[in-house]
Parts: C-alpha cells; structure tokens; sequence
C-alpha cells in the first residue's frame, strides 16, 4: 500500500493550469524523484500535498496520504499532519526561517508542539538532530541566529526542522541545491539512513538528474504540469524513451562552444590580489569578554588576465563569497592589495571608486533577492549606469537598455514588466542584463546556475561563452558545481578554510587533484552516467 497516492490531481490558479491529471505514488521506505524544468509544478505538488496552496487555486483529484484524503481535511488536521507525520524541506531557506529566532529554537519548536516535551527535552533532541546535520555544538552553538550563517548552513538547519520528529512522509524541495558537493554527499547519506532507519517515504523534487539517480528508486518527469514518463530510476534514464527524458539528460551534460576572446590586450593583468587577509571580530562571549577573531580569508593572492574565466570553487564557509566581496570593494581587507587595471582599489572612496566601478559588476546568486520587485525592468536593468560619466538621456537609456536585454535572448518589450512575471531562468538572464550593460572588464559570478533546471542551465552557460567571446568579459565564477567550472573555465582555484590550496587548468584540478580539499569535491561531485551505470549494476 502507497504513503502517498496521488491519483488524475488537476490544478488550477485563477484560470491558469498547472498540473493537468497528475498521478504519483511513495510507498514507505521508497524515495521517488520528481524531476522536471522550472514551472513544470514540481514544488505546487508538494504544496498541495501540504495543503499550502495560495488561495485562489484550486485542486480536484485525489491525495491520499496514510488513508486521509488531504483535499477534504481541515486545518487543523493538517496542522497535526505537518511538521508531525510529514516533514518538508523548502528550497529557499532564508525565507523558511524566522530571523528573529535562534536555529535552537526553530528546530526545538516543533518537537515541543507535536510531543509536549520539556523545553530542556526538546533542547537535547534539537541538539542531537543538529549535530546530525552537520552542524557541531562547538562551532554552532544553538543560539546562533539564520544571518550568521551561510546558505548551506541554513538550509541543514531546516533540514534538522524537518526530520526532527522521523515523519512518516519528507518532501524534499531542492534540499541540496544550495550546499556545496561534500556537504551534499553528507545530506544525501543523512535522508538515506532516515528512510532505512523508519522507513520513512521521501518525495526528492530537484533539478540535478545526478543527485536524483543516486536516491530515487523511481522517477518521475514533469513538463509544463503533466507526467511525460515515470518508471526505475537507472531504466528511465539510461533508455531515454521519451525526448523529453534525452533532452534532460542532454543539458544536464551540456558544454558551451567556448573560442577565445578576439582583441583583447595581451601581457597585461586585469586583476591582481596579493596577500588578501579578512578577518572578522569574534562573538562577545559576556560583557568584558569577546571570542577570539574569525580570519575568514587567509593571505590569498590570484591574477586574471583580460577575458580570462577562472572559477572559484570550495566548500561552503570556505571564504569564497567574502573574497569575491573585497574583489568588488565591497568590504577592505584587513590586510593585502588589490589592484584592477593596474590601480590599487583597497581603502579607497566610493568616489574614488567610481571609474573601477564601471568595469566591474556582479551576477548574484538569487536574482531575484537582488532586484527590487517594485520596479520594472527598465529601470532595474540601468542601475549600472549611474557609474558613467555621462548621465544617459531618457532616449538613450531605453536604447541601452533594450540592446543589453537583446544580447541576453530577451525582448524589448520585456522592459515594462516586473520580475514576478518572470521564470526563474529568465530573471537571471535579467541580471547578466543589468551586469553587461556598462560594458564591463570583469563580471564576478556568485553560483549564478545554481538554482536553475538543467534547460536553463545549459542556456545561460551558452550565454556567458557567448558574451565572453563577442565582448572579451573576464569571468571570476563563485561555485561549489564541478561540472560548471569544468564547463565554462579556463583555471581552476580550489580554496579551504580561507587559503587557495591549489590551482591549475580546470581539466588538470579537476581529473588529476593534487590537495585533500581537491580530490574532497571531486570524489563527492554526483556524476550522471556513473551513477546510472552504478545503479544498473546494483540491480544485476
């Protein structure tokens, strides 16, 4: 008998459809793979199984979970059922957290609603689970708050809220998308012993095939809200019946054409870091007393030469984000030179700035946190442009504006819109957008394909070749993805507790590693192919 069965489940948003006749089963001790592009429904599923759909949709069907009919329970039956007997991991763990409380409490929270336990019971149980995530008492003492620490911190946290209570059902929404390959092979090993442990059913919706062979028994595809195929993971995937199954495992693969930059000036660096050092000042501990300083960033030095595309890649905490921020000017070092185009840019004035600030821009990870949803394209895509010296007229920034949106596969039109009315693909499209239209030198791209599908994935790489060729941008990619840095760069730089411990051509780092940290993240990185070929073995 199924956990969860979901039976011809049809979905609709005003007068929008989302899922059309979906059917889904998660037996216990099964872990099913929803796979499928952005937009396909694979997390409006999950939200109708937890019944927190927004509310002007509306569901018919059948979702049975443990014999209740979850479309005609009440909420407070649903209020028992969440957190309880179904757990769920979200993608975005910053929103799922509340800022204003510890991780201690967060994750004791539901253990003292759901079981009544002492607040000192709950404390020890929240404790133990996070130490299971991998998040230690010593360096994570429990009244640590969401802000202080990394994305992949936060998102184990939320991983301990959900599987506190060992629940019968945990829908994983992207739970490792924002970790980097080791913690994600920990991640991954922690929701296998839990569905061994309690034979606990686990929904796995994410966009890495790779991560999905690994732990699906069964997978099942989604395209624009309707089953294209479902079936044996390994089967699926390696007979590739269905196009739309190929075209997956296609992007999930995919290599943009890269030829080198035309007309760039040789011999010259564009950016030099010597002997970089950050450190920031430890906890107060009491009122006399503060913790020792955390030296985040630990005398790094690297050089990138004009058009040049070098990946940053390392764990999370590693110091990469805090390097790229002194590369920006950002924060200062707290000791070190940065030079870009010769001119040193460490402990100068935003105004002094302001020619450097031309040449530079970012693509941030969450394109979406990064714009203000207030404001139509237009004017979010020329923020930039109040670096140059010459203020553009009304005329000239549309201009401007619509050729920078034209270079990123986007229309014109698309100038007059908000970015809700946007895929996810198509907002960071919109702030590659916004990073090109000053013309810059260097574009510092922090884990800018995490969060996208395959597709889109494979689309926005082809974009950053294609824009490195026609204009000579330098790239400085932040990732913890192997399979972007071997895609897209020419050098690897391999960072660990603060420290480059090495670097080299990304095909030499990444086939022959030569540090612990190196061969750490290519041994955990998922790998398709393999782990098909894996599977398929292990079922004879």
């Amino acid at each position: 008998m199924s956990l969860l069965d979901i039976k011809n489940l049809s979905l609709t948003i005003d007068d929008t459809p989302i899922l059309k006749g979906m059917e889904l089963s998660v037996a216990p001790g099964e872990v099913m793979g929803l796979v499928g592009e952005s937009g396909s429904g694979k997390s409006m599923t999950a939200l109708t199984v937890m019944q927190l759909l927004p509310y002007a949709a509306r569901a018919t069907g059948r979702v049975t979970f443990d014999g209740i009919d979850l479309l005609a329970a009440t909420e407070d039956q649903m209020c028992a059922l969440r957190g309880d007997d179904i757990g769920m991991v979200f993608q975005e763990p910053m929103t799922a957290l509340n800022p204003v409380k510890t991780i201690g409490e967060q994750v004791a929270e539901g253990i003292r609603w759901h079981t009544k336990a002492s607040r000192a019971e709950a404390e020890d149980r929240a404790r133990k689970m996070l130490d299971r995530v991998g998040l230690p008492s010593a360096k994570f003492p429990m009244s640590r708050y969401p802000h202080e620490l990394s994305g992949g911190q936060r998102q184990r946290v939320v991983i301990a809220i959900a599987c506190a209570l060992k629940p019968k059902l945990l829908i994983a929404d992207e739970p490792t998308t924002a970790l980097d390959v080791v913690l994600q092979a920990q991640i991954l090993d922690l929701l296998r012993d839990l569905v061994a442990e309690s034979r606990m059913g686990l929904l796995l919706i994410s966009h890495d095939l790779a991560v999905v062979t690994e732990m699906a028994d069964r997978i099942t595809i989604l395209r624009r809200g309707e089953v294209m195929e479902t079936g044996d993971t390994a089967r699926t995937l390696s007979e590739q019946l269905h196009p739309f199954t190929r075209q997956l495992a296609q992007a999930s693969i995919h290599v943009p054409a890269r030829s080198k930059p035309h007309g760039l000036e040789t011999g010259r660096s564009l950016l030099q870091v010597e002997g970089v050092t950050r450190d920031y000042a430890g906890r107060r501990t009491s009122l006399f007393r503060r913790a020792p300083d955390i030296r985040a960033v630990d005398q790094v030095s690297l050089s990138m030469a004009p058009g040049q595309s070098l990946a940053l890649v390392g764990r999370s905490g590693c110091g990469k984000s805090t390097l790229a921020r002194m590369i920006l000017a950002l924060d200062r070092p707290s000791s070190g030179t940065i030079r870009f185009r010769g001119e040193t840019i460490t402990g100068k004035s935003e105004a002094e700035l302001k020619p450097a600030r031309r040449d530079m821009q970012v693509v941030f990870q969450d394109p979406y946190g990064s714009f203000d949803p207030r404001q139509k394209v237009e004017k979010l895509v020329a923020e930039p442009l109040h670096v140059l010296d010459k203020k553009p007229t009304r005329a000239e920034r549309r201009e401007m504006v619509a050729h920078a949106l034209h270079e990123v596969g986007l229309d014109q039109r698309d100038m007059d819109k908000y970015p809700h009315e946007f895929s996810g693909g198509q907002r960071q499209r919109l702030s590659i957008a916004r990073a090109i239209i000053t013309r810059p030198k260097l574009v510092v791209a922090d884990e800018p394909v995490s969060a996208l599908d395959v597709s889109i994935r494979a689309q926005i790489l082809d974009l950053f070749a294609e824009l490195n060729q026609k204009l000579g941008i330098a790239y400085l990619f932040i990732t913890h993805d192997l399979t972007v840095a071997r895609a897209i760069t020419d050098e690897v730089l391999v960072m660990h507790d603060g420290k480059i411990v090495e670097r080299g051509k990304t095909s030499d780092v990444l086939d022959h590693p030569q540090s612990e940290a190196a061969k750490a993240l290519v041994t955990a990185a998922p790998d398709l192919y393999r782990a098909i070929a894996r599977r398929m073995r292990e079922q004879g």
